[in-house]
């Protein structure tokens, strides 16, 4: 069921916004992490490109997994793939950073 997957998207909004920042605002080393991941994504069986297993079916193509839309999910560099094939490349410290700036971002 989708609602279970938009549930799991408000844990983690900060790493939404992290993806959505990313693609906006594009740094050459977060490009080349996600075309690394990507290359893992486009062959994965969880990979949804008609969005029925998205959180939201406009975020096509998504994670059938987690439900999350893979051009922002790639970008999230605190983000895991949730089947294991690659993991976070941010330390918990650079991630509460993060954090921190999109907090502090949203509150102008």
């Amino acid at each position: 069921m989708r609602i279970d997957k938009i549930f799991g998207a408000f844990g983690n909004l900060d790493k939404i916004a992290e993806g959505i920042k990313n693609k906006v605002f594009k740094k050459e080393h977060v490009e080349e992490i996600a075309k690394l991941r990507w290359m893992d994504c486009a062959t994965c069986e969880h990979l949804d490109n008609e969005g029925e297993k998205c959180a939201l079916k406009v975020s096509k193509p998504c994670c059938g997994k987690c439900g999350c839309s893979i051009g922002l999910k790639i970008r999230s560099l605190s983000s895991n793939c949730p089947v294991g094939k690659w993991k976070a490349v941010t330390s918990k410290e650079e991630e509460t950073l993060i954090k921190k700036q999109i907090k502090d971002a949203s509150n102008i």
